[in-house]
């Protein structure tokens, strides 16, 4: 498997020897191999998540199981007797993770993807308004397969919906037929539409007509009762920019909603001890917020079953053949 095929750090050729091997407190038996290239020498756990531990990957896989199961940082590195500096470590581990997954995901080709997308809110460090709070998460999932493809915080401003919008971009430019739905936030189609339009040129005198790329769609929900207001009532699903013409229009209203990806939330709210209500287990930055939310993607979509599907998110939507365990994770190369 490519993720976790071992290549000369210097020069990235796979082709090497063993060179010598040393023994480890806990994991036993490990390779120093030398490059038959650039001559450069590496051990086999170079740029991978075990690099520079001591601990046995077996007490990580079962505390990174139990922070993504509910538990809070405190109790985890009560309850495993670890510093919680040493837990910390362990998931900044997962941002390498996290990117080169992320990246790995983004080489695939899809033919069609249904992409939901919704917001969460939890408190970070204290309790003020939400329209001043870092704690708004933005997730975008697969609906067929409930792959997570962003899953982003922050205060809920434009320079995070440029963020999140601008990885649509890149999953339009490798789908063939791509749809996104959402629960009434029309700036996910306003800065979509920023990054993926382009000019349809029909011949006709004057300037082409802007729209979405061919094969890219966004309807949105509208919200609020127009009951009491004069005049046409606004349709209760609305794309909010011109598509392309040769786009396939026909999308049935009983399609058009986010009701996989807010579903998401009660399992996240349990599994993410960031998203408790009334308890103090928030994060205290939106940075922790993310490290955190780093890990649960990580799990979600590449290691846990999903309930509903009964497949591992990964590998229902064609990204990798089988399931990876936490040791399977632990040995891929960061980018």
């Amino acid at each position: 498997m490519e993720l976790t095929a071992i290549k000369c750090p210097g020069c990235g050729s796979a082709d090497f020897r063993i060179h010598d091997r040393y023994q480890t407190e806990h994991h036993g038996v490990r390779e120093i191999y030398e490059c038959s290239v650039c001559l450069c020498r590496f051990s086999e756990t170079k740029s991978t998540f075990p690099e520079g531990l001591r601990k046995p990957l077996s007490l990580i896989n079962d505390v990174i199981n139990a922070r993504t199961d509910g538990m809070g940082l405190n109790a985890a590195a009560r309850v495993f007797n670890i510093s919680k500096n040493t837990i910390l470590n362990w998931e900044m581990k997962f941002y390498d993770l996290h990117e080169t997954l992320f990246l790995y995901s983004l080489t695939h080709e899809f033919l069609k993807l249904v992409i939901e997308g919704d917001e969460l809110y939890t408190k970070v460090n204290k309790n003020v308004p939400p329209d001043q709070s870092a704690g708004w998460t933005i997730v975008l999932t697969d609906r067929a397969s409930r792959f997570i493809w962003e899953l982003r915080c922050g205060k809920k401003d434009r320079r995070l919906f440029e963020e999140v919008v601008g990885t649509l971009g890149e999953i339009a430019d490798r789908t063939g037929d791509i749809s996104i739905f959402t629960d009434g936030e029309r700036r996910y189609g306003n800065i979509l539409f920023e990054i993926c339009s382009e000019a349809v040129r029909n011949g006709k005198r004057g300037r082409p007509k802007k729209t979405l790329k061919k094969g890219v769609k966004a309807r949105v929900k509208n919200k609020g009762s127009q009951a009491h207001k004069r005049g046409p009532k606004r349709p209760k699903y609305q794309s909010p920019w011109p598509e392309h013409p040769d786009t396939d229009q026909q999308t049935d209203n009983r399609d058009i909603h986010a009701n996989h990806v807010e579903s998401f939330n009660s399992p996240l709210r349990r599994k993410c001890s960031a998203f408790r209500r009334k308890t103090n287990t928030y994060s205290k930055s939106s940075s922790g917020l993310q490290r955190i939310l780093n890990v649960c993607w990580v799990m979600h979509n590449f290691v846990r079953v999903h309930f509903t599907t009964e497949q591992i998110p990964a590998v229902a939507i064609g990204i990798i053949n089988k399931g990876l365990s936490l040791v399977e994770i632990f040995k891929v190369k960061f980018v």
